[in-house]
């Protein structure tokens, strides 16, 4: 059995894992830019998963870890295995039956559901519904596996979660190829890898990685006190939405301003997840069963500086990735997706969105955070009424901005609406923890803000002296390598000259591992 990894460690592996998965996301993008393009036929890849996804939302998927390792938490600190083997029982059983019943009749309805949400699709309807149908059964394998997942970070063991977004990348990829070696090379090949993915990574993978904790499925009955509590965490969960899950959603309702709108906002988009998902994301995943534990200990002080801590280093990775992506955007797109069927035109159209969603990082990385504080102390109405509001908030944001300034305003719009919400999440926990950590991550918030400006700009000027009206894939490549090291230099000298202290925390905790 591996042994438990503290904050640090956890970071890593989280950080590494979801750097490669997020790698393999780039390489299954520039196989759809590639044997796709921008077009109709790269719209209904990314509509297909519309409804699909709507499950994981309806049963609160995305936060099933975040609401699971509060309860097995309590019963491990206490040391009553017994017990977190009935709550584990219990959770599985029930939303295993949740995901299956709801799964079937979407395939049943999903010709009036894809109807309803797409009404604009017309001549592709009945293929966009058996699209739907093709992908469906992924979710199964996505929902089940999350709670396979929650029981092992709840033991502080990360390796075997961090390789399901890998094997399911994995699977897109290896769907994609082997549609097109076989002459078909549409969106039913890449949903075919991805179900094949879900299967084996999120669940097949985890089934194996949660047996090896220990922690197990027991008898139990269906009035097992842990299940009522699970349903009181989740609850605020599957009723109320965050900006930070629906987002992708938006783009995919909302994005048809012309025919591949919602690929090149997609293009950009999971371009831009890249650091997200390095830095914010694997941040909030591997602080979260700390605070947790920190929280059932009920050790006020600890929790408010580890979530600072925790803040503070993902602002600050996140602003420098801001800073590097705003810089780099146009040789970047044409390195990773100029080839195939992907154009010049469709080059600098993902460029210019990537630009507009690269501002939002630090605000990714900030929001992580603060959320799973409220999580970690079984507040979970706090952060889902700010999400919810905000997501509310955002759809007339998003059409306010997209009728005025067209793709271009619809990646404004989620930028503009994600900083303001990691921003009210900020004041929310400060009011929450009193005055004690706020002044630490707010300074820290600043100086970064302002090292990246600085830095994003020198950058940017390095690679429009080495554009010379255009790039090849070659000089593309350069100008990056150019421009990211400008961008990186600056930043670490500004950040020095204003006396930043993450790196300096940063090593610290390496070493202490």
């Amino acid at each position: 059995m591996s042994r438990p990894l503290r904050l640090g460690g956890a970071a890593l592996v989280i950080s590494a894992s979801v750097l490669l998965s997020r790698l393999l996301g780039l390489g299954r993008e520039v196989l759809l830019a590639t044997l796709i393009g921008v077009n109709t036929e790269g719209d209904l890849y990314r509509q297909a998963f519309a409804i699909p996804d709507f499950l994981n939302y309806l049963l609160a998927g995305a936060y099933l870890t975040i609401t699971l390792i509060p309860v097995l938490s309590r019963h491990l600190e206490r040391g009553d295995t017994e017990a977190a083997d009935r709550s584990f029982t219990a959770v599985f059983r029930l939303v295993g039956l949740g995901i299956v019943g709801l799964t079937i009749l979407m395939w049943v309805f999903a010709d009036p559901l894809v109807t309803l949400v797409f009404p604009e699709v017309v001549a592709d309807h009945e293929r966009l519904v058996s699209l739907t149908r093709l992908v469906l059964p992924a979710q199964v394998f996505l929902v089940a596996g999350a709670l396979l997942m929650a029981v092992q970070y709840t033991h502080r063991r990360f390796v075997l979660p961090a390789m399901a977004p890998v094997l399911y990348n994995l699977g897109i990829i290896a769907g994609g190829v082997t549609a097109s070696w076989l002459g078909d090379p549409g969106p039913e090949g890449f949903l075919w890898g991805a179900v094949a993915g879900s299967a084996i990574g999120n669940f097949g993978l985890q089934w194996y990685g949660a047996r090896r904790t220990g922690t197990w499925f027991r008898a139990t009955s269906w009035r097992e006190p842990a299940l009522g509590e699970y349903l009181m965490l989740a609850f605020p969960l599957m009723i109320g939405q965050s900006i930070a899950v629906l987002d992708e959603q938006f783009v995919r309702i909302f994005g048809q301003v012309n025919e591949g709108a919602t690929s090149a906002l997609s293009f950009a988009r999971q371009l831009n997840m890249v650091p997200v998902g390095v830095i914010a994301q694997a941040a909030g995943v591997a602080a979260f069963p700390f605070l947790a534990r920190l929280a059932a200990r009920e050790d006020q002080v600890a929790l408010a500086r580890t979530t600072a801590r925790a803040a503070r280093t993902s602002v600050f990775l996140g602003s420098l990735a801001a800073a590097v992506t705003v810089a780099v955007a146009v040789p970047l797109v044409r390195v990773l997706f100029g080839y195939g069927r992907f154009t010049t035109t469709d080059a600098a159209l993902v460029a210019a969105l990537l630009a507009l969603y690269a501002a939002s990082i630090p605000a990714w990385g900030l929001h992580q955070i603060m959320a799973r504080h409220f999580y970690a102390r079984r507040r979970m109405w706090m952060p889902v009424g700010i999400g919810t509001v905000y997501t509310l908030v955002a759809v007339p944001v998003w059409l306010v901005f997209r009728d005025r300034w067209g793709v271009e305003g619809m990646a404004a719009a989620s930028t503009v609406v994600m900083v303001v919400y990691a921003l009210t999440m900020l004041y929310a926990w400060r009011s929450d923890t009193g005055r004690s950590q706020i002044g630490a991550v707010a300074r820290s918030m600043t100086r970064a803000l302002v090292a990246a400006s600085v830095a994003a700009v020198a950058g940017r000027f390095v690679v429009d002296l080495m554009a010379d009206g255009g790039f090849s894939t070659a000089a593309a490549a350069l100008a990056v390598a150019a421009g990211g090291a400008v961008t990186i230099g600056v930043y670490l000298l500004a950040t020095l000259v204003m006396r930043s202290q993450e790196w300096a925390e940063m090593r610290r905790g390496v070493r202490d591992e």
